[in-house]
């Protein structure tokens, strides 16, 4: 079992220590039933034994349960017992912030991240496939492309295909850190040269995702004299404002890191999947998990076994800003033994 006593809510090492009574059976179950969803049962078991009169636990499992109350949005709890914490452990308590609709899929920064990256080409149409049944599960996606090195005409032509059948089901996608991604693709397209077609029109609808109507409509010019033909009308897609945003503060879209967001769920994960792809380029891996609300006991199978071959491969992992109840349960499955966990403020 592992020992709670020793961790902390300011971002530091939730530091592993062995013990004889370590974590406790109480704390564990709480943990499993909500990886398992089971939200109301968890708190049950949780509050009465870290509030009770002979309870003697140690600050982990108070912040287990002060980050319960946040994930289920419930205030005047949080507030009642926030005061108890910062006495008994003499330091300042984690803020209030309602953490209960953070997996919801409506929100539009909930909604599945896909990092693409390398050169793409008319081979990667499976790929897209992917990430359209992975944007329709969600009914959005975001896609970061600011690792892309390179699309040839035949990647362009995939690329729209998917795009034009998200855009006809209605599904919102965001595409972001997109303008090194148009530069290259500008060089590959001349004026009066009616080649490359499918890269025109990608170009075009980039500029429609960054919301940038000026460049667009240059280019529109340019494709009419061109192909001799009209070009795609003006519109601003779903996904341009947070598009704009990433631009404008690239430093949160962080590309060299990987993110976890809303609730990592069943067997066969794609995000997981994605994990492990993200991790063969890099010899250190930074995951960031501050938007992440659960995770279920399969999928903390699952990663565990990624994290030990990562380990194996000399590779160091952190997940970060882990909320406190996932952490519980990512101590329960070793996690913590194979990757650095630290806990969200």
């Amino acid at each position: 079992m592992l020992d709670f006593s020793e961790s902390g809510h300011d971002g530091h090492l939730l530091e592993a220590q062995e013990s004889v009574s370590g974590i406790g059976a109480t704390f564990e179950e709480a943990a499993v039933l909500y990886a398992n969803g089971n939200d109301d049962e968890a708190l049950a078991v949780l509050e009465p034994a870290v509030t009770g009169a002979d309870a003697t636990v140690g600050e982990g499992a108070w912040l287990m349960l002060l980050d319960l109350f946040r994930l289920l949005g419930m205030a005047e709890r949080f507030e009642s017992r926030v005061m108890d914490y910062a006495t008994r452990f003499e330091r300042s308590p984690p803020p209030w912030e309602d953490l209960s609709g953070m997996g919801s899929r409506s929100r539009a920064g909930a909604a599945p991240l896909i990092n693409l990256s390398g050169q793409l080409s008319a081979s990667a149409e499976r790929q897209f496939e992917q990430i359209a049944t992975i944007a329709r599960r969600s009914a959005a996606v975001r896609i970061d492309v600011s690792r892309v090195k390179g699309v040839d005409d035949g990647g362009c032509a995939v690329w729209r295909r998917m795009l034009e059948a998200l855009t006809r089901e209605r599904i919102e996608v965001s595409l972001l850190n997109v303008q090194s991604l148009a530069n290259l693709l500008e060089k590959k397209v001349s004026v009066g040269r009616a080649e490359a077609r499918d890269t025109w029109l990608l170009l075009l609808e980039l500029r429609q995702y960054t919301g940038d109507q000026e460049k667009f409509e240059n280019l529109a010019v340019d494709y009419a004299v061109t192909f001799e033909e009209s070009p795609p009308s003006w519109e601003e897609r779903g996904g341009a404002s947070v598009a704009r945003q990433a631009e404008l503060a690239p430093e949160a879209a962080e590309p060299d890191c990987f993110v976890f967001e809303g609730e990592l769920t069943g067997a066969g994960n794609e995000r997981l999947k994605q994990l492990a792809a993200f991790a063969a380029e890099r010899a250190q891996v930074r995951v960031d998990c501050g938007r992440l609300r659960r995770v279920d006991f399969v999928c903390a199978g699952t990663l565990f076994n990624i994290l030990v071959t990562l380990q194996a491969q000399g590779k160091l992992v952190s997940l970060d800003n882990v909320n406190a109840m996932v952490a519980g349960l990512l101590r329960v499955m070793s996690v913590d033994t194979v990757a650095r966990v630290t806990l969200r403020h």
